[in-house]
C-alpha cells in the first residue's frame, strides 16, 4: 500500500514538471544580447566579445519578443529571414521582403548604439554583422534562433504595412480637369434661371446700346 502510495505520488510529481515545462510564456521578454557582453567585434585579433551562437541555444525566443543589441557604429546588425544571406555574411543578393539593415551605412565610429529588433516572424531567424565586408561575421559575428509562435504578435506589432510611398505632383504638373454636374451648374455657378439663354441676354444688350447711341429709333409710349 505504502508502495502504491509512492507511485502514485511520482506520477504526479512527474505530470506536474511536464505541465510546467510546456507551459505557454504570460509575458514578451526582451533578450539583451549576450548580457553584458553586448555585440562587438575587436578587428585587431578578429574576435568577437563572446559566442554568440552559444548564447542564442540557451534562450527560448518567442513572437514579440525582441532582441537588445547593445553595440556600437564599428558593427551593423543584420536580420534575415534568407539562409543564403545568413551564410554568405553578405546582404548583396537579399531582398526588402526578407532581410532588415540596422544602422548600415553609418559614418560615425564608436559611436555608442542601442538597436531593439521585434520578432515578427515565426521560425528562423538569423543575424550578423556585414561589416568590414563580411569579416565580423565569418569569424563569429552571427546567429540563429528559432521564434515560436507563444503568445502570438501583441497590437502594436501586428499592423499591416504602410501603403507605399508616391511622390508629391510638382508645381509643373497639370491641374486635374474640373467635371461640371448635369444641369448646367458649375462652381459657384447657380446657371442661368427662368430658361434664358446667353443669346437672348447678348441680344438685348445690343439692343439697348444701339438705341441709347441712335443706331435705331426706338419710341417709348
Amino acid at each position: 500500500m505504502r508502495l502504491a502510495t509512492i507511485l502514485h505520488l511520482a506520477i504526479i510529481a512527474v505530470l506536474i514538471t511536464a505541465a510546467t515545462s510546456q507551459a505557454p510564456p504570460i509575458r514578451y521578454i526582451n533578450h539583451t544580447v549576450v548580457d553584458n557582453a553586448g555585440w562587438f567585434f575587436n578587428s585587431t585579433t578578429n574576435t568577437t566579445a563572446a559566442n554568440y551562437s552559444s548564447w542564442a541555444a540557451s534562450q527560448t525566443f518567442n513572437l514579440g519578443d525582441y532582441l537588445i543589441f547593445r553595440t556600437s557604429s564599428n558593427q551593423t546588425v543584420i536580420q534575415t529571414y534568407n539562409l543564403t544571406t545568413f551564410k554568405n555574411c553578405s546582404i548583396d543578393h537579399s531582398s526588402d521582403n526578407d532581410t532588415v539593415v540596422y544602422n548600415g551605412g553609418n559614418t560615425v565610429f564608436d559611436q555608442a548604439l542601442t538597436i531593439p529588433v521585434p520578432l515578427t516572424i515565426q521560425g528562423p531567424n538569423y543575424f550578423f554583422s556585414d561589416a568590414n565586408d563580411g569579416i565580423q561575421c565569418q569569424y563569429g559575428l552571427a546567429f540563429e534562433i528559432n521564434v515560436n509562435r507563444g503568445l502570438g504578435l501583441p497590437p502594436s506589432l501586428n499592423q499591416p504595412p504602410p501603403p507605399p510611398y508616391r511622390e508629391p505632383p510638382g508645381p509643373d504638373s497639370a491641374s486635374p480637369p474640373i467635371t461640371i454636374p448635369a444641369g448646367g451648374k458649375g462652381l459657384g455657378n447657380d446657371g442661368f434661371k427662368n430658361g434664358l439663354s446667353v443669346h437672348v441676354i447678348a441680344c438685348a444688350v445690343l439692343f439697348a446700346l444701339l438705341a441709347v447711341n441712335g443706331g435705331i429709333g426706338v419710341v417709348f409710349s
